[in-house]
This record gives C-alpha cells, sequence and structure tokens, in this order.
C-alpha cells in the first residue's frame, strides 16, 4: 500500500544510527526519490557519530561536530524524523509500528536497525546511582558531571572501556581499569602488544587491573566502591560497565521475527518477513554477529540495493579489521594474528620506540596481520590478507614495506604503489581509487574535501594520513603549494610557532593563562596540547613561569619511572659514566635494604634499580644522596663517555673530563624531548658519539661535534656540525645548540627530525657564524637552568611534598 498522496511505496526505519542511515544514504543515492520515508529514534539527536564520543568525553571536540546529517539534510531530503519515538511494537499483519505517545506510522518496507545494548553481568551493587554504562551522548554528559580527581572505575578493558578511560582521564578524573583477562584488547591484540599498550597507559596515569573480576557493588544509595572477587577493594564515585554488547532483539521477537543472539538476516539482510530488513549490530548473518563500523556498513549497502530494487549484491560476511588510535597510539590489527599449529610468525619488537608488528603466514597466505605504534603498513598488509595472494616472494619484507627489483609494496610512501583496489577507509569501505577519481574530476585539495565527498577518514579519522598521502601523490606539486596549516592539536587552529610566539609577545605565564589568551577550543586542553604548552611557558618564561605539573606526563609528575607492575625505576645520575667506590656501596646498600628486584646496568652508563615501591621513593633517595638522572623526563639524559687519554692507548683526547664537564652544564634541563650527549676520545668512536643527539669525537687537532643522531628504530647518523680546537668551545656550542633546540623545535620532536625541518644550515648560520648569537643563547640557557632545582633533593629538603601530585594507583585494601 503505497503513500495515497505521494504514490510511492513507504519506507520506515527503526534506529536512527549510523548504519540505519548508511542504508538510507546508499538508498538515495542509488534511488533518490523511489520511497517515502520515515524515520524513529530512540534518542532526541538527528544522526551523530558514536565513534566520536570519545574524544567529546575527552574534551577534545564538541557534540555538534560529530552530527553525520543534521535536521536540515531529513528535511532536505524529504524524511520524516520522529525522534526521541522508541517504536514499542510492529503489527506485522496491517505492517504498521507503534511508539509510546500513540504514533503509529505504515510500512511497506520495514528497516530494523536497533542497534545493541550494553552488557550489565548480574552482581550485587548494580542499581545504586553513579554507576551506568557508555553508549551514548547523554553518558557522556553524566560523565562531564564528574569533578575533577573523583574516582572512576571501568569495568571492561576493550575499546569502548579504554574510551571512556581515556576521556576521563583527560578530565583530572583518576580511573581504574578492571578487566578480567590477563592483558587488554585481547581480541585486537598478543600480549607482547598489549604489553606496550598498557606501559603507555601506566605512563598517562591510568592504573590497571588485570586479572581480576567484579563480585560486588557497595555503596549507601550511591555507589562507594567495588569488591574484587580475591577480596581487593576499590573506591570509586563512579563504575562504567563496558563489558561488551548485546543485540537489540526484543522489538522483532514480539513481532514474530526469527531471532537468535540477534536478528537473523539473510544475505540480502530481509528477515524471515521478506518485508522486513535489518542491519548492523542487531543483527546475526550466517551465526555471526558484528560491532565494528565497516561491516556494518557493508551490509548497510547491500540492504539499500536490494531496496532500491537493484537486487545485485549479496552479503556474505565480513573480513573485519580494526584500525584505531588508543590514547594516539596506532593499531591495526586484522585475521588470525595470534598463529599457532601450521602457521609461521614473523615479528618486530622496538619496546623503547613503542613500536610492534607481526604477521602470521599459513599456506603461503597472509593469515593475520598486528601493527602496533607504526601501521603505515596496514592498508598494504589487509589487501594481502583479503585477496589470499601468495606472498612466498615477499616474506623478507612484509614488516618493512621494502620495494625489491620490480615487485613494489608498502611503506614510506607506500600509497605510491598501492592498486586502485586496496581499501583505505576501512569504515566506510573507501578504496584508493575512489579517492584518487574523486580528488581528480571534483577538485579535491585538502583531506576535508576528501572526507565531505568520499566519506574516508570521516568515521574514527585513523586513516588521514593515508588520505593526506593521496592528495600529496595524485596532485603533486599543486599539492605542495597549497599547504594547510597544522594545528597544534584538535583544540586550537594555531601552529606550535604561532602558540609559541603568542606566549613571548603576550607574555603568557601558565597553561591556564594560553588557553584563556588564545581562546581555546576544549576546555582544559588535551593530551596533546596541555604538556606542549606547559613547557614553551616554562622555556620562554624561565624564572616567571608557573608550571603546571597536571600538564606534564606521570613519570615527570612523580619524577620516577613508573614500570608495567606499578613500581618505579630509580637512576641516579653518573657523570659522564663514572661513579666511586662510595656510591657504589651505596647503590648497594640501598639494593638490599629495600630489596630492589634489579639492578641493572643501562646503555647511558648507569645503575637503574628496577621494581622500587611507591612508598620507598622518598627513602631509597635521602638514602642515595645522589642527585637525579632524570631519566624520566623530557630532558638531558646522559652524556655517554669512553676512557680517552687516561688509560686508552688509543686516545687523543680526554673524553672523560669533557663528557663530565657537558653533564654538568646541562645537567637538570628541560627539553622538547629526551636528550642524549657522548664524547669519544679517538675517530674509533666507542661512545657511540655519532648517533646522539650532541656527539663530539676527539681528533689530533680538538674535536668533532656531530649533531641529530638517533640511535634505536630510526637509525640516523649525526650531521657533523663543526670541528673546533678547543674543549671550552665545545661546551659553548653544547649550551647554544641546545638552547637553539629548546627554542625551537616542537614539543616531542627530537634532535633529528628538528634539524631535517629547519636544515643544518640553519642551524650553523645560527650558532657557528654569529658570535655574539652563540654566546647569548648559551645565556639564556644558563640562566633558565639557573632557575631549576634536582626534584628529590628539593623534596627531601621539604620544599614541596612528594606525594602532592600522586600517581593514580588506588591503594589495594583487603
Amino acid at each position: 500500500m503505497n503513500n495515497p498522496v505521494s504514490g510511492k511505496p513507504r519506507l520506515v526505519m527503526v534506529g536512527n544510527g549510523m548504519a540505519g542511515m548508511r542504508a538510507v544514504e546508499e538508498l538515495l543515492a542509488m534511488a533518490p526519490d523511489h520511497y517515502d520515508i520515515t524515520v524513529f529514534g530512540d534518542e532526541p539527536h538527528p544522526n551523530y557519530n558514536r565513534i566520536l564520543l570519545s574524544p567529546v568525553l575527552a574534551r577534545e571536540m564538541a557534540f555538534e561536530d560529530t552530527i553525520l546529517n543534521d535536521r536540515a539534510w531529513y528535511q532536505a531530503h524529504g524524511i520524516t524524523l520522529h525522534a526521541g519515538q522508541a517504536v514499542t511494537r510492529i503489527d506485522r499483519a496491517r505492517r504498521l509500528v507503534h511508539t509510546a505517545d500513540g504514533t503509529v506510522a505504515g510500512y511497506d518496507r520495514l528497516l530494523l536497525a536497533l542497534g545493541s545494548t550494553p552488557y550489565v553481568p548480574d552482581i550485587p551493587g548494580t542499581h545504586l546511582d553513579g554507576v551506568m554504562t557508555y553508549r551514548t551522548i547523554e553518558d557522556v554528559r553524566t560523565m562531564h558531571a564528574l569533578p575533577a580527581g573523583a574516582r572512576a572505575v571501568i569495568i571492561g578493558g576493550g575499546l569502548l572501556g579504554l574510551e571512556a578511560a581515556y576521556g576521563l582521564l583527560m578530565q583530572g578524573v583518576e580511573v581504574t581499569v578492571v578487566h578480567r583477562n590477563p592483558w587488554l584488547l585481547e581480541r585486537q591484540m598478543d600480549r607482547v602488544g598489549a604489553e606496550l599498550l598498557q606501559r603507555s597507559l601506566i605512563a598517562r596515569g591510568l592504573c590497571l587491573c588485570l586479572g581480576a573480576e567484579t563480585e560486588a557493588l557497595y555503596g549507601d544509595g550511591h555507589v562507594q566502591g567495588l569488591r574484587l572477587k580475591d577480596g581487593r577493594t576499590l573506591p570509586a564515585d563512579l563504575v562504567v560497565f563496558a563489558v561488551g554488547i548485546r543485540p537489540r532483539t526484543a522489538l522483532a521477537r514480539e513481532a514474530g521475527l526469527h531471532c537468535d543472539r540477534g536478528i537473523v538476516v539473510n544475505d540480502t539482510l530481509q528477515t524471515f518477513d521478506p518485508r522486513i530488513y535489518a542491519v548492523g549490530e542487531c543483527v546475526q548473518h550466517r551465526g555471526l554477529t558484528y560491532g565494528l563500523v565497516a561491516p556494518l556498513f557493508e551490509q548497510a549497502k547491500v540492504a539499500a540495493n536490494h531496496l532500491a530494487q537493484y537486487g545485485r549484491l549479496r552479503y556474505t560476511g565480513s573480513l573485519a579489521s580494526t584500525k584505531l588510535k588508543v590514547t594516539g597510539v596506532g593499531l591495526f590489527s586484522a585475521g588470525d594474528f595470534v598463529g599457532g599449529a601450521g602457521c609461521e610468525e614473523l615479528s618486530l619488537l622496538d619496546p623503547a620506540g613503542g613500536v610492534y608488528k607481526k604477521v602470521v603466514i599459513r599456506d603461503h597466505k597472509l593469515a593475520g596481520v598486528l601493527l602496533y605504534g607504526d601501521t603505515a603498513l596496514g592498508p598494504w598488509l589487509f589487501q594481502l590478507l583479503r585477496t589470499g595472494q601468495d606472498v612466498s616472494a615477499l616474506r623478507d619484507h612484509l614488516l618493512f614495506g621494502e620495494v625489491t627489483g620490480d615487485v613494489r609494496h608498502g611503506g614510506g610512501r607506500a600509497i605510491d604503489h598501492m592498486p586502485d583496489t586496496a581499501e583505505i577507509c576501512g569504515c566506510n569501505g573507501i578504496s584508493k581509487g575512489t579517492i584518487v577519481h574523486a580528488i581528480r574530476t571534483q577538485g579535491l585539495f585538502t583531506v576535508d574535501d576528501v572526507r565531505r565527498r568520499t566519506k574516508a577518514s570521516a568515521s574514527c579519522g585513523s586513516c588521514t594520513d593515508l588520505v593526506e598521502q593521496i592528495l600529496a601523490s595524485t596532485l603533486g606539486g599543486l599539492y605542495e603549494t597549497t599547504p594547510q596549516k597544522r594545528s597544534l592539536c584538535a583544540c586550537t587552529d594555531l601552529t606550535h610557532d604561532e602558540i609559541r610566539d603568542a606566549i613571548v609577545t603576550r607574555k603568557l605565564l601558565s597553561v591556564r593563562a594560553v588557553f584563556a589568551a588564545l581562546e581555546w577550543k576544549a576546555e582544559g586542553g588535551c593530551p596533546t596540547c596541555r604538556p606542549a604548552v606547559n613547557y614553551y611557558v616554562r622555556c620562554a618564561w624561565p624564572a616567571e613561569a608557573t608550571d603546571d605539573p597536571q600538564a606534564r606526563f606521570v613519570n615527570e609528575r612523580v619524577h620516577a619511572n613508573i614500570q608495567k607492575d606499578a613500581t618505579y625505576s630509580v637512576i641516579p645520575r653518573m657523570y659522564g659514566g663514572v661513579t666511586t667506590p662510595a656510591e657504589l656501596k651505596r647503590i648497594a646498600e640501598v639494593a638490599e635494604r629495600y630489596q630492589v628486584p634489579m639492578v641493572k646496568i643501562t646503555g647511558g652508563q648507569r645503575i637503574d634499580l628496577l621494581g622500587v615501591k611507591k612508598q620507598d621513593l622518598p627513602a631509597i633517595w635521602a638514602d642515595l644522596g645522589m642527585p637525579s638522572g632524570h631519566a624520566y623526563g623530557k630532558a638531558l639524559r646522559t652524556c655517554k663517555s669512553c676512557v680517552g687519554t687516561e688509560f686508552c692507548r688509543f686516545g687523543t683526547q680526554d673524553s672523560t673530563h669533557l663528557a663530565i664537564t657537558l653533564e654538568k652544564r646541562l645537567e637538570r634541563m628541560w627539553s622538547p624531548h629526551k636528550v642524549k650527549l657522548a664524547a669519544s676520545g679517538c675517530p674509533r668512536n666507542c661512545a657511540e658519539s655519532t648517533i646522539k643527539d650532541f656527539g663530539v669525537i676527539g681528533v689530533d687537532s680538538g674535536w668533532e661535534i656531530y649533531v641529530g643522531g638517533n640511535g634505536g628504530m630510526k637509525l640516523r647518523a649525526g650531521d657533523l656540525l663543526a670541528k673546533v680546537a678547543y674543549e671550552d668551545e665545545v661546551v659553548e656550542i653544547a649550551e647554544a645548540f641546545m638552547q637553539l633546540y629548546r627554542k625551537e623545535a616542537y614539543y616531542l620532536e627530537r634532535t633529528a627530525p628538528w634539524i631535517e625541518r629547519v636544515g643544518l644550515d640553519h642551524v650553523k648560520a645560527t650558532i657557528l657564524e654569529n658570535r655574539e648569537t652563540r654566546k647569548q643563547l648559551a645565556a639564556e640557557l644558563r640562566h633558565a637552568l639557573s632557575q631549576e632545582k634536582d626534584p628529590w633533593a628539593e623534596a627531601l629538603s621539604g620544599h614541596i611534598t612528594i606525594h602532592a601530585q600522586p600517581l593514580r594507583i588506588p591503594e589495594l585494601t583487603t
């Protein structure tokens, strides 16, 4: 029965979420004037991007920015939207849907996009106030009401749980994640990758209780905490359940549709009743349900194809990949990345760089992929996985993406070598070819242009870098001549340089002053901008700036390196790697007295006490009586040295004396990133000076100075900056170089990428060609360092309270 006014068949959709509205969008593209469309949604909002609730929770973006289709869009397409009206009954015989307020709508075709409901286990206390789930914008607003300093416990360490934890953490809430499995994200990561993630989360101040199960919640009307099955208790002002979802099937069951775990559909997304379709999280297809957005959008396209009466497409299931950013760190996983019998596993692990890559090969084909920290190879590897290509010839290059012979494959500017069929945006199923065609035919020049026209990067945003690469590759020089200003973060439209200039010219002396004066979009900023702005303020005004401890990473707040088991690492400073028997004796006595589990020599020629308990930190530093090695900070770490002329028969210069001098002159220096120095007494370079931020090598005529070196995963040999005759010249150049780096580099930018960005000629012109400028820079650094104190010496002398900024690890009491 068509609409008697328009004569069109009536399509009613129950559910106004992402999967359902994607089906409507696809239908409008295929058959724009075929149906009279009516949409019912439980929430009083138009369609919004649920994936972006996490940045809204973290106050990194506004809810309005998540709207996918505003009310004007519905009107423009002739769609009747009933927002905030839940459908309570389906009358299949009369083809009617009923709502609680008495609204009735007739249909010729019905599309169910009911979504899912968060699962809450049957344990005591879930009825208490302050116990909730995380699913809608209303849930976000409830969490926004939680004051800073409050205690929240997230039950569940999956994707949703970590998003909730991250958002609350950014509000200044003390957050603990309780997870029943031994590692987080067990469906997306193996133990090795999870340990890297867990280390990153702990460094941000998150507390983890792994392998733990909740027995009950307790409180008098409002939740006060929870009790674990092992008897421990956790205090809590808010408890959020994020332990999974269940397809919403009640409405379909009551209408007599066949349901199992979800609403059962066939390959055309039709239910037992051929007039009724279903898509999204509520659906069960070939025994499987899906919770990621990419498979749901595939379903939407097939359903729209049949509603448009094309009837060509079939949905046969999805090979889903997970591509996301967890607290800013990229993660990509797909297929069987666990491996096992009959599989070959290739892996690369760089713990210091936070990079882990793993591929699983079965029968000469790629069976699974896991990338953490560096996900550039994800689209290429996923293409190999989907096509089932024999990877025997690529085996040696799967983790690196190199080009060998005439075989081209991923990595670097890998986008140039990907086929047009390679999937770039997994959420929306957008291929490289689709994006390239849109750029060429529709005159697209920016990521925002591509996002609006193709939807690539419009959902989770993790493919934005790939879209930028496609723009650069497709437009060539034209793209380079129309650069887009890259802001510090989403909280501001200003760049690093513009912010630093404003801090100097307007004399802004605190993070809060910067946010207020520069009209920050997000109140309180985000984890990207807060530490950066705090550093920029302190660098510009060392004697007057107000340091914001909460804008620092957790290691810097507690002056110690937190380890994965929530213990600490204590590393006292040893200038130039030189120590004394008295110092060694004190270290040994401390290790025995406090039962330190491990004593280890570091690569920077110092001694590391690992596994120290939080309560023992002040006493250990007091007993050591040695200065802090700043191993936890974006600061000067070490100046490595060889024994030089004092003992070595090959030494040409006294590298040990120079190393000690440099380390003492630069001690307590905070910088955009960690800084490592070295001094070698001869060209044999035993101290590895050419892969340090600032390295010196003794030669017969004096010293060679190298800058911008880097070891680790991204190896870079340092550039020769100068050759000088005397030690005093080395020291002055070192001070000037470090101050120039401190003033010009972006926060978290090492010296190597800084030099590549500004050019070695700029560094030479500033430091070497103008003696007065060099002296001025060196004087500025000495002035800045004169304002700094050794944090543990100051704490132990009573000037500050060592627990003023406690690490957010609640004490567990029986």
